[in-house]
């Protein structure tokens, strides 16, 4: 039985809903402003392969081909954060030191140190 259901790929960026509105004009879908500050946006496309954008106040456009700095993660929705801690935990993931919003959502490394978040469906 899995853990979560994938969720989206997120993208670090100084202005997310502009960069929202940039990958809009070329797959479509509905914008989703989830906070009033703006840090946060959610492109939902019509094929449900969704987008999130998530601002990076000391963004630096990664190198290529290098990728450097790497700029973006998984997210997975959870129906219990706890359970949901407990098991990517219990497989090798790290729990991240800085959790800016624990009660939503929560920051792990995989086992290669690449971030991913559980986030409370």
């Amino acid at each position: 039985m899995p853990i979560a259901t994938f969720a989206l790929v997120a993208i670090d960026c100084p202005e997310p809903r502009a960069l929202a509105e940039f990958y809009q004009q070329i797959v479509g879908g509905e914008i989703q402003q989830n906070n009033t500050h703006g840090d946060w946006v959610r492109l939902a496309t019509p094929d449900g392969s969704d987008i999130g954008f998530q601002r990076a106040r000391d963004h630096q456009p990664p190198g290529w081909p290098s990728g450097t700095p790497q700029q973006l993660h998984l997210d997975f929705d959870v129906n219990d954060l706890d359970q949901g801690e407990h098991a990517v935990l219990a497989i090798g993931a790290r729990k991240a030191d800085f959790q800016p919003e624990p009660d939503d959502w929560r920051v792990f490394l995989d086992p290669a140190g690449h971030p991913f978040c559980l986030v409370l469906a």
